[in-house]
């Protein structure tokens, strides 16, 4: 039988898959980030409380879970607001490629939020993706704006997952995922509301719109959230962000299958994506012989 760490390995890749198709829903939805994600969260909580309901799951959570599932909530609604816009300022295959040194940024992270001490190569190999990162900027300046937002969509997410990487284990990922979602969906209602937008123009959406919105909100967001967030109790966050850079291959590949041409970039850009990836990779590698070779002492 896989061992419980195997199967949340395999199971995440399939939600990363999904999370890789996000950004092409991000394309094709024509409405902008901020109500986009409105939709995406209020629709995803409420297949989440339906959910929750019919399986007669409690609701119920301690005063101190509530606030962390709050200021998550605020996190990724934030990253996916900065996400979507990227992705609608630039395109699919630089926000992607840029999405994936979120794995170095949460390694060179991780030791002052846990306390431990910094790994040699993990700085080199952040250095690395610092180079990486110079090339796609080099060649795809004309999308600086959307490099930008993509760089604090990392920011955001990564935040989100070092504050839930310590939370998982003491709730259940469904009740977690309500008010993850629920919160974020606040949080975007009192964005749309400052800015006017909180009205009954906010649902004169075309019907294609409305479909590829079901699919994100159900499928990408209702669905992908609480299973990645179950499978933290079986990975690090580490092992998460790692496993999220596989997003760019999926998202790019899937972009070029369906827009063709048009989402094509050039030669330097796809050497700056491959250092980033071989980069996490090599480190995530490391990480695991150093963890076999302490194992075996």
């Amino acid at each position: 039988m896989p061992s419980d760490k195997l199967k949340s390995t395999l199971h995440f890749h399939f939600i990363v898959f999904i999370f890789g198709f996000t950004a092409i829903l991000g394309k094709l939805i024509s409405i902008d980030a901020v109500p986009l994600v409105w939709y995406r969260m209020v629709l995803a909580t409420v297949v989440v409380a339906l959910f929750m309901g019919i399986r007669r799951i409690t609701f119920a959570l301690s005063s101190k879970q509530f606030y962390i599932m709050l200021i998550c909530g605020v996190l990724i609604a934030l990253h996916w607001v900065f996400f979507f816009h990227a992705v609608k300022l630039s395109n699919v295959s630089v926000t992607l490629s840029v999405m994936s040194a979120g794995a170095m940024v949460t390694a060179l992270v991780e030791p002052i939020f846990y306390k431990r001490s910094f790994v040699w190569y993990e700085v080199v190999l952040g250095l690395i993706v610092v180079v990486a990162l110079g090339l796609i900027l080099q060649t795809e300046y004309h999308y600086i704006k959307g490099i930008m937002f993509a760089f604090f969509a990392i920011i955001f997410s990564v935040a989100f997952t070092l504050i839930n990487g310590k939370a998982i284990h003491k709730s259940d990922a469904r009740v977690m995922s309500f008010y993850q979602l629920g919160a974020g969906a606040f949080c975007m209602s009192m964005i749309l509301l400052i800015q006017g937008k909180l009205s009954v123009e906010l649902f004169s959406i075309s019907k294609i719109d409305i479909l590829w919105i079901a699919i994100l909100g159900i499928v990408c967001t209702a669905y992908a959230f609480v299973v990645s967030i179950a499978v933290m109790r079986h990975l690090t966050p580490f092992s998460l962000m790692l496993a999220i850079n596989m997003e760019p291959v999926y998202g790019i590949i899937l972009d070029i299958l369906i827009f063709g041409s048009d989402e094509k970039m050039s030669l330097t850009f796809y050497i700056g994506t491959f250092l980033i990836l071989v980069s996490v990779l090599t480190n995530g590698f490391l990480k695991l012989k150093t963890k076999m070779s302490s194992s075996t002492n």
